[in-house]
This record gives C-alpha cells, sequence and structure tokens, in this order.
C-alpha cells in the first residue's frame, strides 16, 4: 500500500467517523491511531552492524507500537553477519522476516516502506539513492557521504523524490541542542566569534574486528557489491570489517565523530560550510597498517557571507590514544561562552568592565543560566546518546506518518559531508581545501578532489 493511498484511508475514515467520536469518547488524534491499527509501516534494515544493534534497533523499539512500525527483512552480503542479525530481530520484534542476500532481494518484496541505513560509511548516499528510487523512506546513518559525486548525486535523488529522509545526526533532536539553536538564532549570544570542538578516546581496538576479520572468508559475502563505486581492489578482509581505518572507504575521525559536531555550526548558524579547512595531523600511536590518521586537527574559517556577519573559526581536535569519549563543544563570544558539556552559558572570558573601560568602551558580560531555564533538556552533549537517538528515531518515524520535514532532512547530511570532504582533501593534500559554488566541488590547489 503505497503513502497515498495509506493516507487516503485514513483520512476518509476519520472524516466518515467525525460526526460520532466524539460521542465514543475519543479525540480526533486517539481515533486516527486507532485507524492506524491498520496502516502497518513495514521497515526493511540495510545492513546488521553493531551501530544498528546497540543503538537504532532499541531506539526503534521504543515507539515501534505506539506508532505501528513493523521491521519484515534485512538485507547483508555476509551471511554470517545476516543470519546473526535475522536470529536477533527476530528474538527482539518477536516474528520472522525475510533474509535478502543483498538490497535487490530486499526492495523486490512487496509492503516495504521504509529503511534503515547503517552500512559502511561511503556507502550511506548510495545506499540512500537506492532506497528513495525504490520508494521507501530512510533512516540513514552518517557520514551521509565521503565524495561529492556521491553527495551531489544523493541529494539530487532524494530532492527528487517524495520520500522522508532523516540523517543520523541525532543532536538536532537534542533538547538542549534545541534551546543553544534558539539562543544563537535571537542574537542572544552576539556573534559567534570561536568555536572549539574535540572528541578523544584511548581505545586501540576502536574500528578494529580482529576476531571476525580472522572468521571472513571471501566467498561468504560480495566483495563486488560491497565496493559498489569505489576503484576495484583484491579482496581484503581488513577493509571490508575495519573500514573506517582505510580510505576511501571512510574518512575515518572527520566523518564518524566531526560530522556529528560541525553538523551544529551549521544549523545554529544557518552557515552551509566553511570558507576553507587546513588540516595536520598523522597515524603517530596505533601503526597497524591503517591509512586514516590517529590524530587530527582540522581548522575551518567560516568567513563572513555578507556585511552584516563578521565570520569566526572553528577547530576541531581529535586523539584515538588518550582521552575518555567525553565530545567538548565550546562556543564563544565577546560576553562569553555556551558550553555544551556542562549545557550552561556563562559570562566566562567576556569582556569586562575594567578591559572594556581602557578602551572607553562597555562591559559585554552574557547572563549566567542553564540550558534547562530555557527548556526541558532529557539529553547532554556528553550523556544520554541512546536518549538523542530515540528522540530521532522517534522523529523520522513520526514524519514518515506525517509526511513533514525530519529534524535532519537531507540537507544536513549534505552539508555536513562538505565540511568532511573538505577536511579530509587537506588531510590527504597537505593543501587548504575550499569549496567552488558554482561546481560543488571542493578544491585543492586548483584542483578538484575526489579520490
Amino acid at each position: 500500500m503505497d503513502h497515498s493511498r495509506r493516507n487516503f484511508i485514513k483520512t476518509s475514515a476519520i472524516a466518515a467517523a467525525g460526526t460520532y467520536v466524539g460521542t465514543l469518547g475519543f479525540s480526533a488524534k486517539s481515533y486516527a491511531n486507532i485507524i492506524g491499527a491498520n496502516d502497518r509501516v513495514r521497515v526493511g534494515i540495510v545492513g546488521y552492524s553493531d551501530r544498528f544493534k546497540s543503538a537504532l534497533l532499541p531506539s526503534f523499539m521504543k515507539s515501534q507500537k505506539d506508532l505501528n512500525f513493523d521491521i519484515v527483512g534485512l538485507s547483508d552480503i555476509w551471511n554470517y553477519r545476516r543470519n546473526l542479525g535475522l536470529d536477533y530481530v527476530k528474538s527482539i520484534i518477536g516474528h520472522d522476516l525475510k533474509s535478502c542476500r543483498n538490497n535487490d532481494e530486499l526492495y523486490a518484496m512487496k509492503d516495504l516502506d521504509a529503511v534503515i541505513v547503517s552500512t559502511a560509511d561511503f556507502q550511506h548516499a548510495l545506499h540512500t539513492i537506492e532506497a528513495v528510487k525504490a520508494g521507501c523512506d530512510v533512516y540513514c546513518e552518517k557520514p551521509f557521504a565521503e565524495t561529492m559525486s556521491d553527495n551531489r548525486a544523493a541529494l539530487k535523488a532524494v530532492k527528487a523524490s517524495k520520500q522522508i529522509v532523516q540523517i543520523g545526526s541525532q543532536r538536532r533532536s537534542g533538547n538542549n541542542y534545541v534551546a543553544a539553536a534558539d539562543f544563537i538564532q535571537k542574537g542572544k549570544f552576539g556573534d559567534i566569534t570561536m568555536v572549539e570542538l574535540s572528541w578523544n578516546v584511548n581505545q586501540p581496538g576502536r574500528w578494529r574486528r580482529p576476531d571476525l576479520v580472522a572468521q571472513i572468508r571471501e566467498q561468504d559475502t560480495d566483495w563486488k557489491r560491497f565496493l559498489m563505486n569505489r576503484p576495484f581492489e583484491s579482496w581484503d578482509p581488513r577493509k571490508y570489517l575495519e573500514y573506517r581505518l582505510f580510505w576511501p572507504y571512510s574518512s575515518g575521525m572527520p566523518g564518524q565523530w566531526m560530522s556529528h559536531q560541525i553538523d551544529t555550526v551549521h544549523w545554529f548558524t544557518g552557515l552551509n560550510h566553511p570558507r576553507s579547512v587546513v588540516a595536520n595531523g598523522g597515524i603517530y600511536q596505533w601503526k597497524d597498517g591503517r591509512s586514516n590518521w590517529d590524530t587530527t586537527t582540522a581548522v575551518f574559517d567560516y568567513g563572513p557571507q555578507n556585511e552584516a556577519q563578521k565570520g569566526f573559526q572553528v577547530v576541531f581536535t581529535s586523539r584515538m590514544h588518550n582521552g575518555d569519549e567525553n565530545p567538548a563543544e565550546v562556543y564563544y563570544s565577546n560576553g562569553g561562552e555556551l558550553n555544551l558539556i556542562t549545557n550552561t552559558v556563562s559570562s566566562k572570558g567576556g569582556l569586562s568592565k575594567r578591559a572594556a573601560a581602557a578602551m572607553g568602551m562597555k562591559e559585554n558580560l552574557l547572563p549566567i543560566l542553564k540550558l534547562a531555564e530555557l527548556v526541558k533538556v532529557d539529553a547532554a552533549a556528553n550523556a544520554g546518546a541512546d536518549d538523542l537517538v530515540s528522540n530521532h528515531m522517534r522523529n523520522w518515524m513520526e514524519c514518515i506518518r506525517s509526511r513533514k520535514q525530519t529534524n535532519a532532512p537531507v540537507e544536513a547530511g549534505y552539508y555536513h559531508s562538505i565540511a568532511n570532504i573538505m577536511t579530509n582533501a587537506a588531510a590527504r593534500t597537505g593543501y587548504k581545501a575550499t569549496f567552488d559554488e558554482g561546481t560543488q566541488e571542493v578544491m585543492v590547489n586548483g584542483k578538484v578532489f575526489e579520490y
């Protein structure tokens, strides 16, 4: 049953019952939910991953009964992971689901309405294209794209469709972030002068799968399907299972971590991408054959887009050899800071009366307040990640019902991908990366960056 027919049935039934709904003691909203009991949204899983098992599936299950969603199929090209996923999801959902060796088999199913994509980083945009062309709504993990050609193609495909897409930038469904966005966008914070972002861990096993690497055999999967549009190379189990460590299958730190944090910059400011990016770093600690860095520092210039803006810098730092995964996001203005670690606004670092008087100026100090004073806060930047994902998943499910835009539409993924690709381009070439608005290409040293 397609979306138009589903909506027709729902609205027609509600309209026909409108004369007596009140006598039954139901509100129009509650009656609509009853009608929805015959209107199940059938969801497929594209890629059974650790991320899907630990975060996406539990978040989905929190809302699936209330919103009448179900999982009906699972696609994974590795038979071991596919069977593992089928058994586990069946135990959670309570019934059988279709086993699909690839996405062609998944989209051949009847009555498939939506998919959740949690495949390799470089596949996200391409799998989104497949899904919307098959008429399915999509929840797609970030990063959205790792090359501009994939990024442009996916944006075009989604915009040409009528499908609902949610990019997995779950900060956009966090009430603390909503409060911060509102505070900045209403001018209460003043001009942003600097943003500091960091994400540090000390985990030699992060993104490593040695046990699975030893177990997988090429004949048990589909290496060519895995590569999709990447240049062909011989079978490599590490690149299949530890893809986050290897370009061009992932950019590593920018795509995995920075994409979350740089997205808040775009959201809060309304800017689509940096004007330029420089980056430095290397593989200093974990010399295990990886090609993506274990230490990164990137500096972004968000130059003024018009005469009313002043522009600002963003610094992103990340290391994989020292840290406790306590992501930091701090916004600075002349009057103080907005700290998304503590969820506070304060006058820290603001222009004091004494410093201002020396130049005949007035002091500029922000009030001290908690973001919780502006809106009910459910989760912090460095805690409650499951709540953020649950909120985000529910927003997607509700938007499938209402056909309204999600909190993180395809444009959010498109723009964070520009910043990611610029960072990767600067890191891999040693040149400053810029963005050509006319061609929508990332440029380094006068040339288009691709691989």
